[in-house]
């Protein structure tokens, strides 16, 4: 039976893993080169990690202090890449992979962030932040419009995972079962934000 770190190590894995093949399927889409799909793809992957290590000044950086991440990234892209030569992603592909990276770091983020402050508040934000930059970097790298700057449910469906695992902690749960259902609602939020476009209301003004 895994404890509650090996569970985090694997499901962080996993995260830079999904988010390396959103990162590598938008890099297809606008016909990089195999140097700039592997860029688009680490920078999505660490992007949000990094911005909260540096923000809690948590060093070295998790990628630095075991270059495993990096090595499961490239797999990753370079895999996506062959996949991709000889089969059609799925539709929706990327918003998938993006949806399963958003949950794995939001609620990783939260426990690493738990480990440095107590703050419930500072540990919902870099939950947050740890889910949804690596996918801001990689819209912007893209030139696309970021996910988390359109009406979609995203950085909402990260504040509300990670809203739910802190609260699910005064229930008595296991660890384990907290990490799974916080998760459970990113994904949920997400994949429901997706299938029935549901969105926050716009703010408009008037000429």
């Amino acid at each position: 039976m895994l404890d509650e770190i090996q569970l985090l190590y694997l499901l962080d894995l996993f995260g830079v893993s999904v988010f390396a093949i959103s990162g590598a399927l938008a890099a297809g889409r606008k016909s990089l080169d195999l140097l700039g799909v592997v860029i688009i793809a680490v920078v999505t992957a660490i992007g949000g990690g990094t911005t909260r290590d540096l923000l809690l000044d948590r060093h070295p950086i998790f990628w630095i202090a075991d270059p495993t991440y990096l090595s499961v990234i490239i797999i990753s892209a370079l895999a996506t890449i062959w996949y991709t030569r000889h089969k059609a992603p799925p539709e929706k592909a990327l918003l998938l992979a993006d949806a399963l990276g958003l949950a794995v770091f939001t609620i990783t983020g939260a426990q690493i962030t738990q480990e440095v402050i107590s703050n419930g508040v500072i540990i919902v934000i870099m939950a947050a932040i740890t889910g949804t930059v690596g996918g801001l970097i990689r819209d912007v790298l893209s030139n696309d419009i970021p996910l988390i700057m359109r009406r979609d449910i995203y950085a909402t469906a990260a504040l509300a995972g990670a809203t739910v695992y802190l609260l699910l902690q005064f229930t008595g749960l296991s660890s384990v079962t907290n990490i799974i259902l916080g998760m459970t609602v990113v994904i949920g939020l997400r994949l429901a934000a997706i299938q029935w476009s549901l969105h926050l209301p716009r703010f408009r003004l008037e000429e």
